[in-house]
């Protein structure tokens, strides 16, 4: 779970989230916020040994932030599965069980999605919806994936996948990450499950959107259908 600038939120979600999944280790990567939440996170973590915290010198995004919470997990052989979501109530931590669950059969990879049956988002303002809409129409179409959401951070992961893409090759800082990742996990054959979750409007602190990260997110798409173009090319004709 990374963090900036989240400390009204922080404990309530964190216990939030261990009470759903008590088996759980919590893990906060904590971007150098200046409003404490880093030191709030160390309390946390001294109160309870299912927390753990990374502390990391200055902001480089949402993207910079789980390649290195990933790469930690990865180098603990007790990490069987990993979980990615927000920080600020966007995501439920009531449905983590759910967005595990899938993992427990045989999928790789659960994606927890807006945009399909039993799905939605409460308390964004209509040009947002509009935004995250069809900026997931836009790379659906160019990328060519069946996936209904593809910008959405609600994720569970099987750690062999997880261990098969390229972390190393993702270079978004922001939304695009999610992008690249799931791309990743469908070039490498993972078996890709998709949950109905409702995204709801943080009710503390403040959004991290910014219109560079959602020219980050297009030039993402367009790079990674690039590559799936020079790829097809250079294979046998």
């Amino acid at each position: 779970m990374p963090t900036f600038n989240e400390r009204e939120n922080l404990v309530a979600v964190a216990e939030a989230i261990l009470l759903a999944v008590p088996q759980a280790q919590l893990l906060i990567v904590d971007d150098h916020s200046p409003d404490g939440t880093g030191l709030l996170a160390d309390t946390l973590a001294a109160q309870d040994q299912r927390v753990s915290v990374l502390h990391r010198d200055r902001r480089s995004g949402l993207g910079a932030a789980y390649r290195h919470g990933f790469r930690w997990l990865l180098e603990r052989a007790e990490t069987v599965a990993v979980v990615q979501m927000d920080a600020d109530w966007a995501h439920d931590p009531r449905d983590l069980p759910r967005l595990l669950a899938p993992l427990m059969g045989d999928a790789d990879v659960t994606l927890g999605t807006r945009y399909m049956p039993g799905g939605g988002t409460t308390g964004w303002p209509r040009r947002r919806r509009l935004l995250s809409r069809a900026g997931n129409l836009f790379a659906r179409w160019v990328l060519m994936l069946p996936y209904r959401d593809l910008t959405g951070g609600f994720k569970a992961w099987r750690r062999t996948v997880l261990e098969s893409i390229r972390l190393r090759d993702t270079n978004a800082s922001g939304y695009g990450f999610q992008i690249e990742t799931t791309w990743w996990a469908h070039r490498r054959g993972g078996h890709i499950v998709e949950v109905p979750i409702h995204v709801r409007e943080r009710s503390a602190g403040t959004s991290k959107m910014t219109a560079g990260i959602v020219a980050e997110a297009l030039m993402v798409v367009l790079r990674l259908r690039w590559e799936t173009m020079r790829d097809r090319g250079s294979g046998p004709g």
